[in-house]
């Protein structure tokens, strides 16, 4: 074998290199190793969307990895009407711990559900303008289904990378909500549609579209500020 070929003289000098080399990179490894651990990158938020039967789903997800968390937070818009709907999951886990959802119209109020770890609910309620009230356990149970389709079908998205992008639409162009001036690749139906809507528009149109490896989908032009829907730092 070839290691019974070397002779002593051969491996001690390779012996030496190896205990002086990791004298010297170990400790630098530490630290790097350190710093890394205190200082963890930002994990990156997601962003997808899709058409749902009455209006637009935006879907934004967050990952952090070491807390073992995930924040999806979905704005459902309607295509009738300027009904907003924004839904925020937490998942530990895997497991769903919390739901927050709050509406523009006042009358279908403020919802809160906490769950433990064993996903039973801890805490729940419902804030209307004029009360206060508990959910049923059909609402739960929906409420629970949502969650775990959206978490799924975000898998889904990500792994296609079909993303999402916003903006404000203006001579053919658009400055998208971080300041960047970019010309999507619609196509004549999707850019008749653009044309007829700023026509009609007394104001700055905001925009919003997917973009996948298979190509660009117009979700919805609107006058409206797109942009003031996406999570701050404060909502992760």
């Amino acid at each position: 074998m070839l290691i019974q070929g070397l002779s002593r003289g051969a491996i001690s000098p390779l012996l030496l290199f190896c205990r002086r080399y990791i004298r010297v990179v170990v400790p630098v490894l530490v630290c790097w190793l350190t710093a890394c651990s205190s200082h963890p990158p930002t994990p990156a938020v997601f962003a997808s969307g899709y058409l749902a039967d009455r209006g637009v789903v935006r879907l934004w997800r967050k990952d952090d990895t070491p807390q073992h968390l995930t924040t999806l937070v979905t704005v459902f818009s309607s295509l009738q009407g300027n009904d907003v709907k924004t839904t925020l999951y937490r998942f530990q886990q895997g497991v769903l711990r919390e739901v927050q959802q709050t509406a523009t119209s006042p009358s279908q109020g403020e919802v809160r559900l906490r769950f433990d770890q064993s996903g039973n609910v801890s805490f729940m309620q419902r804030q209307l303008p004029d009360r206060r009230e508990s959910l049923s356990e059909d609402d739960i149970a929906l409420y629970q289904f949502d969650a775990r389709r959206l978490l799924a079908l975000s898998d889904s998205l990500r792994t296609g990378k079909v993303s999402l992008m916003q903006g404000h639409w203006k001579a053919g162009q658009v400055t998208t909500c971080d300041g960047k001036t970019v010309r999507p690749d619609f196509d004549r139906a999707s850019l008749a549609w653009i044309a007829q809507q700023n026509e009609h528009a007394g104001g700055p149109l905001g925009i919003a579209w997917l973009e996948s490896p298979e190509g660009t989908q117009l979700l919805q032009v609107a006058e409206a500020d797109f942009c003031r829907w996406e999570p701050t730092a404060e909502t992760w």
